[in-house]
């Protein structure tokens, strides 16, 4: 069995969260325009805000095998606070070993904690992510429609 920890981690560690997320991004490959904005300076402005935490997922040792993002946001909709779940990345040797679900099992724990109504999660729409999008939904997510966006 797998020792799963989540680390919440701080601008210290900027060059291994910028490293993870261009990981994620490369491999979405519809966010790669993403990597532009990948920096210090933007990290330590995010964490600074207090309303986003970034999560190194680690194993034994301290190992970070990698990394969540989670924002805090309110809606009436939604009932008040609820949580975004931004980005979750798992390097690829490390998965289908039930770590997700872990994770997912440790981000209700927190969201439940920070006395959040729900947690919402956008998850890639192609086909090639349908393995995604199950994951999810195995872990309790239900789907609730596309997302949409408009750039400023």
């Amino acid at each position: 069995m797998v020792e799963l920890n989540l680390q919440k981690a701080n601008i210290k560690f900027s060059s291994e969260i910028i490293s993870l997320l261009e990981d994620l991004y490369t491999e979405l490959g519809e966010e790669a325009e993403s990597i532009k904005f990948l920096n210090k300076k933007l990290i330590e402005e995010i964490l600074a805000s207090g309303k986003t935490e970034i999560y190194f997922i680690q194993i034994a040792e301290k190992k970070n095998i990698g990394i969540v993002t989670l924002t805090e946001t309110q809606a009436i909709y939604a009932g008040g606070k609820y949580g975004c779940l931004d980005e979750m990345f798992v390097l690829p040797e490390h998965r289908s070993a039930n770590i997700g679900e872990k994770v997912i099992k440790m981000i209700k724990h927190i969201a439940k904690e920070k006395n959040w109504k729900r947690v919402d999660v956008t998850a890639p729409s192609e086909s090639k992510w349908n393995r995604t999008v199950s994951f999810y939904e195995k872990c309790g997510f239900v789907f609730t429609g596309p997302k949409l966006k408009f750039k400023i």
